[in-house]
């Protein structure tokens, strides 16, 4: 046998136990897999496995915000319909005594009107006026149309110049009937001279000027006249 010949076969020899060991180790090696395979087949492996298979319960990326799943809204049991308001008692209204004929005359039923004859009074004219009452009620009533009660005054400027209530003598009351609608007429004429709240000698001419008369009733008065004297 030639040298190189036998070189040749100790090589393959050499070459055959290495890969008949390793052949050896990887079979040794996939014998312990088959056993840990098995054996993880049981209670602790199916909840391994479970626990690989099943998604993570929180967020699986940090810095996302977490969906919360969104509150279920169910009518509270507490809830009741409203209460329905209680009914209130309605306030009645008294009705007004019907008015009786002969009753005093309210106020506000009452027009008060006032007419001069004229603007301009020249030489010994004496200035007149007219002034009427009227009752705008239902029924007939009564007022006092008395010189003090229904005062005629006449002033210029803030001077008092003369009152159909000064110096009355006898009793100044005059209660008078007033029918509906129907006016109570007087007439009123001024001589030209001053009066006082007091009697006494015959009052002092009224210069030429401007003056104002009105008809003051308390709470109801005319519209003022006003009239010049030349």
């Amino acid at each position: 046998m030639e040298p190189d010949t036998f070189r040749g076969d100790a090589g393959d020899v050499y070459w055959r136990r290495r890969m008949s060991v390793l052949v050896g180790a990887l079979v040794v090696v996939a014998v312990v897999a088959w056993a840990c395979s098995s054996g993880s087949d049981g209670p602790a492996g199916k909840s391994s496995a479970q626990s690989l298979a099943s998604p993570p319960a929180g967020p699986v990326l940090s810095g996302l915000p977490t969906l919360s799943p969104s509150p279920t809204v169910s009518p509270s049991s507490s809830a009741s319909p409203s209460a329905k308001p209680s009914a209130s008692v309605k306030a009645v209204a008294a009705k007004p005594r019907p008015r009786k004929p002969g009753m005093p005359c309210e106020r506000s039923e009452l027009v008060l009107s006032l007419q001069g004859r004229q603007e301009v009074y020249t030489g010994s004219a004496q200035p007149g006026f007219v002034y009427t009452l009227v009752n705008t009620g239902p029924v007939m009533c009564t007022t006092d149309v008395g010189p003090r009660a229904l005062e005629l005054l006449i002033t210029s400027g803030q001077d008092r110049i003369w009152s159909t209530a000064d110096c009355v003598s006898g009793e100044d009351g005059q209660v008078h009937k007033l029918e509906r609608g129907i006016p109570l007429v007087r007439t009123v004429q001024w001589d030209r001279r001053r009066s006082a709240a007091t009697c006494g000698k015959e009052g002092q001419a009224a210069l030429a000027g401007t003056y104002v008369a009105v008809v003051d009733g308390g709470s109801l008065r005319s519209r003022k006249a006003v009239f010049h004297l030349r």
